[in-house]
């Protein structure tokens, strides 16, 4: 019997936690995009820690009809308020926000719900049984977007990988020079955002190099 082929990872952005200028940044991140394929956008504004839910509303409309063009799927950090009002694709929830299962029932059957989990395989088991689409573990590497990280390993990706059929993203401080290993390990996604946006030579080029390692990856798998 022939063991099932896994997917190619792909890049999952979260926007930069502060967007002073919405069409300016719309503009940046359409010209992340001629960097290659990217799965899916994460709006999360919380310049001081919380989630700034105007803004996340204004980013979110912005950006909206990019991504259905281009076939991206637009997620809310935290907010099934903005999930709701802008149509968004989907949720993200962490770890002290609402519980998958009051989201879902909120929300319905379509939309995506991903759920934090950190370093816990118990968080992450019980938001898929809630009804998660996917979960983020993580951090992987210190990360300069989160000061509140917990520290994961790679095994926890590969494990996750060999037992369960749910989706995983990893997250935390993650480069191009670190996709190829993440991906091998398992994450069926990268979470990504200071190494994106402030990239030294643009976002594109910053998309490009990801897409490139993971291209690589896939080769392996």
């Amino acid at each position: 019997m022939t063991e099932p082929t896994r997917e190619r990872t792909r890049l999952y952005l979260i926007t930069p936690a502060s967007v002073p200028d919405v069409a300016a940044f719309a503009k940046t991140f359409e010209s992340a995009l001629a960097g290659g394929d990217v799965a899916s956008l994460q709006v999360r504004i919380k310049p001081d820690g919380l989630i700034d839910e105007a803004t996340t509303e204004a980013v979110a409309r912005a950006l909206l009809p990019l991504c259905r063009e281009r076939e991206i799927a637009l997620i809310i950090n935290d907010s099934v308020d903005v999930c709701e009002k802008v149509g968004a694709d989907g949720v993200h929830l962490g770890a002290l926000d609402m519980q998958v299962k009051a989201a879902r029932a909120r929300l319905g059957k379509q939309p995506i719900i991903g759920a934090t989990a950190k370093d816990s395989r118990h968080i992450a088991m019980e938001a898929g049984e809630q009804g998660a689409d996917y979960v983020a573990f993580g951090a992987f590497f210190p990360s300069e977007t989160k000061a509140d990280t917990v520290p994961a390993d790679t095994e926890l990706l590969t494990w996750w990988q060999s037992v369960m059929e749910l989706p995983c993203a990893a997250i935390g401080g993650i480069t191009p020079e670190r996709a190829k290993a993440l991906s091998l390990a398992g994450a069926d996604f990268l979470a990504v955002s200071a190494s994106v946006w402030a990239h030294k030579d643009g976002p594109a080029a910053a998309v490009r190099a990801f897409n490139a390692a993971l291209d690589e990856a896939a080769t392996a798998f």
